[in-house]
C-alpha cells in the first residue's frame, strides 16, 4: 500500500500507524517533522503551508512508488499540513513498514527528501519581529553527507523540517527571496507606474504548449497581477523539446497543472487560475470574463475562431500565434480598436486536421518559442500602452532565413458580426473511445485507417480488418469499404475527426474518428503489457 494525503487538520498519527500494520513487516519506522520556534537566527511565531493539492498527490504517490519498489518497503504512507500551523504542530509524518528495518529507514530517509525537492509545496515563516515570506520548501530538503548518495544509502540521516539546510547551497543567503522588477522599472516607459499596471492585469492563456510555455513564463516572470491558465492535454515526452518548463519525470500529468506549480515557485506574487479543460462555448465566456486580454497559443482552428468570436464579443484583446514548421504569425484582434479579426481574413475556418500541426508537419523548438515570447511581448506592450503596438497588421516570420514582413489586413464589411458567430458546431458523437480496434470491430465498426503508407509502416495498427484509405483518396471520393459504421483512424485522431465531419456533410452520417488515434491505441496497449 502506497498512499500521500494532505490534510487541513492535525495528523491522526495513531491511525495512520495503523494503517500500515502488516504481518509480513518486521520492521517500522517514521519520521516527524514539527514546527520549531526558530529559523536561520530568527525567532519564529507560527507558519502556513499551500500546495498545489492536485499536483502534488499526483507526484507523491509516485514518490511512494518509487520508494516501495527502491526499498522493498510492503506499507508506506505520507500525509503533509496545510493550513495555519503553531510552534510544536506535527507538519509532516512518514512512516514504512518493510521486512527489515534498514529497509524501513532508509525509504523513510528517500521519501521526506525527494517530497521536499518534488512537491509544489510553500512555506510562509511568520517571524515575532511582524516580517514573514513565503518559501519554495524545495529548500527544506537536507543535503547528502560525506559518504552517504542522494538518497541516504550510508549512515544515519537526519532532516529539520523547519530548518534550512544550506551545505547544499552554501552561497545562498539566509533571508528569502521576493521578486525584484528593478531591471523592467528601470526602462523610463516602465518605472513604478508601469508595474502597477502589470500587477493590475488579468491575462489568460489558453493553451501551455510550444507557444503558451514561453508566453506563460515570461508574464508571470514580468509580474502580471492574475494569470488564467487552460489546457486539457497531458503532458508527453514528444513536447518536451520545445516545451522546457516540464521535465521528462512530469510526463502523463497535466500541463495546466504543471505549469501552475512551475509558475508559482518562478514568482509567488502572480495570482494563478488553472483549468485543466478543453476550451468549448459553453464554458468560453466565464473563462474570459474575468480578463483583460485572452493569448491564444492553441493549435487548432475551432478554439482560435471560438476564443476570437467570444472576445470580439465581451470587448477583450485577443494576441493569436500559430506555426507552421519553420514559419509564424503574430496577430492582434483589439476590438475597441477596430483591428480586423480572424474572420474578416478567413471567412470560413479551416477545418482542423487538413493542416499539418506538430504532430505531423514537425517542428523545432526555437519556433514556437519565438512567437510565445513575441505574444507575451505584445501583451505587455498593450497592458503599458508602449509604442509599436501590432495593430491592424499580421506579423509573418521566416525563422530559417530571419525574413518578416508586415501585412495590412482590413475589417471586412460584415466584422461587427463576427463577435455573434459561432465557432463550434456541435456534431452528435463524432469522436469515439475504444480500449482496442478487436473492441470497436466486435460493436459492429469497420476500421478505415486514413494515415499516409509511410505513417502506416512505421506503426501498423493492432491486427484488424482494416480498409487503408489515406486521406487525400478519401476526400477525394474513394469509396469505403462496405458496412453501416465506419471508425475513422489517423495518428491523434485530429485528421480522421475533420475527415468525419466532411463526409458527414457530404450525407455520410455512419462516419466517427477514434479518439486519440493510433497513438492512443498504442499507449494503452502498452500499458496492458
Amino acid at each position: 500500500m502506497a498512499r500521500f494525503a494532505f490534510t487541513k487538520a492535525p495528523i491522526d498519527v495513531a491511525g495512520a500507524r495503523a494503517a500500515l500494520a502488516d504481518p509480513a513487516a518486521g520492521g517500522y519506522a517514521s519520521f516527524e517533522g514539527w514546527v520549531r520556534d526558530e529559523n536561520d537566527g530568527r525567532r519564529v511565531e507560527h507558519l502556513e503551508y499551500e500546495a498545489f493539492e492536485a499536483l502534488g498527490v499526483i507526484e507523491g504517490e509516485r514518490i511512494l512508488a518509487e520508494a516501495c519498489a527502491r526499498f522493498g518497503v510492503r506499507q508506506v504512507a505520507c500525509v503533509h499540513r496545510l493550513g495555519d500551523l503553531a510552534i510544536g504542530d506535527l507538519a509532516v509524518w512518514v512512516g514504512a513498514s518493510a521486512p527489515h528495518r534498514d529497509e524501513a529507514f532508509r525509504a523513510c530517509r528517500y521519501i521526506i527528501d525527494e517530497v521536499k525537492h518534488r512537491l509544489p509545496i510553500w512555506k510562509k515563516e511568520h517571524y515575532v519581529d511582524g516580517d514573514s515570506g513565503w518559501v519554495n520548501c524545495e529548500r527544506c530538503a537536507s543535503a547528502p553527507r560525506a559518504g552517504e548518495d542522494a538518497h541516504g544509502r550510508h549512515g544515519h540521516s537526519r532532516h529539520d523540517h523547519a530548518h534550512h539546510d544550506h551545505t547544499r547551497y552554501a552561497h545562498a543567503p539566509t533571508r528569502a527571496w521576493t521578486p525584484d522588477y528593478s531591471r523592467q522599472m528601470a526602462l523610463r516607459e516602465v518605472g513604478a507606474a508601469g508595474q502597477a499596471k502589470l500587477r493590475s492585469a488579468s491575462v489568460l492563456v489558453v493553451g501551455a504548449g510550444g507557444l503558451g510555455v514561453p508566453a506563460l513564463q515570461f508574464l508571470a516572470a514580468a509580474g502580471i497581477g492574475r494569470l488564467g491558465i487552460v489546457d486539457h492535454d497531458l503532458l508527453e515526452p514528444s513536447n518536451l523539446h520545445r516545451q522546457t518548463l516540464y521535465a521528462l519525470a512530469d510526463c502523463g500529468q497535466p500541463k495546466a497543472a504543471l505549469a501552475a506549480a512551475r509558475l508559482a515557485a518562478l514568482n509567488p506574487d502572480v495570482r494563478l487560475d488553472t483549468h485543466v479543460m478543453r476550451v468549448t462555448a459553453t464554458n468560453v465566456e466565464e473563462l474570459l470574463t474575468p480578463c483583460d486580454i485572452v493569448v491564444d497559443c492553441t493549435d487548432n482552428f475551432a478554439t482560435k475562431f471560438l476564443l476570437n468570436d467570444t472576445a470580439l464579443r465581451l470587448g477583450k484583446v485577443a494576441v493569436f500565434a500559430s506555426v507552421y514548421q519553420y514559419e509564424g504569425q503574430l496577430q492582434v484582434v483589439d476590438a475597441a480598436r477596430g483591428t480586423p479579426c480572424l474572420r474578416c481574413i478567413w471567412p470560413a475556418a479551416t477545418r482542423d486536421g487538413l493542416v499539418g500541426n506538430c504532430a505531423e508537419a514537425g517542428v523545432l523548438g526555437p519556433v514556437p518559442g519565438t512567437l510565445g515570447t513575441l505574444q507575451a511581448l505584445e501583451v505587455m506592450k498593450i497592458v503599458l500602452d508602449l509604442p509599436g503596438r501590432l495593430g491592424a497588421d499580421i506579423l509573418t516570420l521566416d525563422l530559417l532565413s530571419l525574413a518578416t514582413s508586415r501585412i495590412r489586413a482590413r475589417p471586412s464589411p460584415d466584422h461587427a458580426a463576427h463577435g455573434r458567430a459561432t465557432a463550434e458546431t456541435p456534431v452528435d458523437e463524432i469522436d469515439l473511445a475504444f480500449e482496442s480496434l478487436a473492441t470497436a470491430e466486435a460493436a459492429g465498426y469497420t476500421i478505415v485507417d486514413i494515415r499516409e503508407p509511410a505513417e502506416c509502416a512505421r506503426a501498423p495498427l493492432e491486427a484488424c480488418r482494416a480498409q487503408l484509405l489515406p486521406l487525400g483518396r478519401l476526400l477525394g471520393g474513394e469509396a469505403l469499404a462496405p458496412g453501416d459504421r465506419h471508425l475513422l483512424v489517423c495518428a491523434h485522431g485530429v485528421r480522421s475527426h475533420a475527415a468525419a465531419e466532411m463526409l458527414r456533410a457530404r450525407g455520410l452520417r455512419g462516419v466517427y474518428s477514434l479518439t486519440g488515434g493510433a497513438t492512443a491505441l498504442a499507449t494503452r496497449a502498452q500499458a496492458r503489457t
